[in-house]
């Protein structure tokens, strides 16, 4: 059983003609995250956030949220994600590692569409613990740049069936793909990728390039300056807020970058 997509019984109409098809959906799920954490006879767990998301890589979404939300910070030792059951999953600190509290009680619903839909206020938007990522990768030629939308669409399996995900892709300095995550939300596409470099311990990313399916929002630039990330890359459009995030953090932005095409914002 495919846990990404199903098929739905569907009429199809082409001008005047029509004829009963099946089409590939991609499945949407919610998802809790809770946090364990505590001295070993004290353990708490708290409820954190609930997202829409497609199934997979749950473990790497848990905790690339809490990264980019600032809850864990790279300098943590490892954690422990389990998943209890169907659609939570359960990222256990050590004994030592307090969690910032006060912010985890600011409870928010996190849609498909939106990753900041719901916070209570316009502080809780702001980078906790971001202060700038290490400078940009030097000069790229354009002609690596031309390049990254067609590798990424190579190895969107998932995509290429329901065209209902969106993709977060990490490339080296010389234009190599080296981690790709798909979900139907934007957000939690790139936090399940730096979700993985969290686990892989690979964060800072300051030597990658991200390359982002759709537009490039305010929320993605700010996961990306908690990750590192000097270079984004953007197949349609960057918001206003977008490129102010990416001036205040010393982010390289390109957007509409596809058909050898781009636009330098920052």
């Amino acid at each position: 059983m495919d846990i990404t997509r199903q098929s739905v019984p569907v009429h199809k109409y082409q001008g005047l003609q029509h004829h009963p098809t099946e089409d590939w959906l991609t499945i949407e799920e919610p998802l809790e995250i809770r946090l364990l954490y505590g001295p070993i006879n004290e353990r708490k767990e708290k409820p954190i956030s609930i997202t829409m998301r497609t199934p997979g890589n749950d473990a790497e979404l848990a905790v690339g949220f809490l990264f980019t939300e600032g809850i864990l910070h790279a300098i943590h030792p490892p954690v422990v994600v389990t998943t209890p059951q169907s659609n939570v999953v359960v990222v256990e600190l050590p004994e030592g590692v307090q969690p910032q509290v006060a912010s985890l009680d600011r409870h928010f619903y996190t849609s498909s569409s939106c990753g900041v839909c719901g916070k209570t206020s316009l502080d809780a938007l702001s980078v906790g613990g971001a202060t700038g990522v290490q400078p940009a990768l030097q000069a790229i030629q354009a002609s690596l740049l031309y390049g990254l939308p067609q590798a990424l669409r190579k190895v969107q399996a998932d995509f290429e069936w329901t065209g209902g995900l969106h993709a977060s892709a990490l490339f080296d300095a010389g234009g190599q793909l080296l981690l790709v995550r798909e979900d139907v939300g934007r957000h939690n596409a790139l936090d399940k990728l730096i979700g993985a470099a969290y686990l892989g311990k690979k964060l800072p990313l300051s030597q990658s390039i991200l390359l982002l399916s759709g537009r490039a929002s305010f929320e993605l630039l700010q996961k990306a300056a908690m990750a590192g990330i000097s270079t984004v890359c953007a197949v349609g459009a960057p918001s206003s807020l977008a490129v102010q995030t990416a001036q205040k953090f010393g982010i390289r932005l390109i957007g509409f970058l596809r058909e050898n095409r781009f636009n330098l914002y920052t």
